[in-house]
């Protein structure tokens, strides 16, 4: 094979321009088919794209023998029951985070494409994204030491009031597994398991504070780490400042940085503050996508497979007690 032909199920905002046009324009890569359950929706995209082919059922795409791997990229809810179909046709298959709604249910998914003989690949694109690589560069080569702790803290005001109700989903616990703490809080604890290695214990809390709706608005935790590095997390959803910061300590200094932005990424190491400005590329999948295409394709290998991306939802059910 010298080109991986894709298949998208689930064609909506997030392949507009995040993940979409980043298998276009991957090295080794093409999209040659989409599918969304609204017929008119999928043509729309289709067309808007220079997609060729587009579906409204999923086993068409999934049996189309033009499509090679395909990308899951629908509410977590049905990702589990895509991932098996596709493992069952013996397509490769790149699923959105978080993997499923569940840590069981993504123990399934893998053991399903691990008999199958069939590629699982979860989208934590920051393990491949240019800034993030700056900061595992940093702490990997010990410009703050040895690693002691970690804490990350994400909040911001409540967003339902005048947002778009096509994704109230992600609020919707049988949708989404959880609200926007599972939504969101993945990308942090995917990226720790990858820079400090995997958490091994965990406790949390969680509330519904506000009862604006029927998931957690908050969560609080700590996590213990198998190499002894310890940390905190902290999620709130519905207070007026927004403040997005993660910081690890070691024995010489700290890197600070956000999750959810490019701002610059702050190292303070032996009583001198450097700054790095390293700013996110248009398609903030398309670096990750190209691992993918480069593992399908015998050139190289990808950072986050279905091992790792059942790890973060492994942290993310002991943090929401479950």
């Amino acid at each position: 094979m010298d080109i991986v032909r894709w298949g998208i199920i689930g064609c909506g905002e997030v392949t507009e321009v995040k993940s979409g046009p980043g298998f276009q324009k991957a090295l080794g890569s093409q999209l040659v088919a989409v599918m969304r359950r609204n017929g008119a929706l999928a043509a729309d995209y289709a067309q808007r794209h220079g997609v060729p082919r587009w579906y409204d059922d999923a086993d068409k795409l999934i049996g189309d023998p033009e499509v090679d791997a395909i990308y899951i990229a629908t509410p977590p809810s049905t990702h589990k029951d895509y991932v098996l179909r596709c493992a069952a046709a013996g397509k490769p298959v790149l699923v959105e985070k978080p993997m499923a709604i569940s840590h069981a249910e993504c123990v399934d998914m893998e053991a399903a494409c691990k008999a199958a003989g069939v590629p699982l690949f979860v989208a934590y694109y920051r393990r491949a994204l240019p800034r993030y690589l700056k900061i595992k560069e940093l702490v990997d080569r010990g410009a703050i030491g040895a690693v002691r702790m970690v804490s990350t803290r994400f909040q911001r005001p409540p967003l339902e009031r005048d947002s778009d109700p096509s994704q109230f989903w992600r609020i919707d616990p049988a949708l989404a597994g959880g609200g926007h703490f599972i939504d969101m809080a993945g990308h942090a604890i995917d990226f720790l398991d990858y820079v400090l290695g995997p958490i091994s214990q965990v406790t949390g809390f969680k509330a519904n504070q506000a009862g604006l709706y029927a998931a957690e608005d908050i969560v609080s935790g700590c996590f213990r780490f198998a190499s002894g590095v310890q940390g905190t997390g902290q999620w709130c959803y519905t207070v007026a400042e927004q403040l997005d910061l993660t910081e690890i300590i070691g024995t010489c200094g700290s890197v600070r940085f956000t999750i959810f932005d490019d701002s610059p990424i702050e190292l303070f190491a032996d009583g001198k503050t450097e700054s790095f400005a390293i700013a996110n590329p248009p398609h903030v999948h398309q670096p990750y996508i190209q691992t993918v295409v480069d593992s399908l394709l015998g050139k190289g290998t990808s950072p986050s497979d279905g091992v790792t991306g059942a790890r973060a939802s492994w942290v993310m059910d002991r943090l929401l007690g479950r």
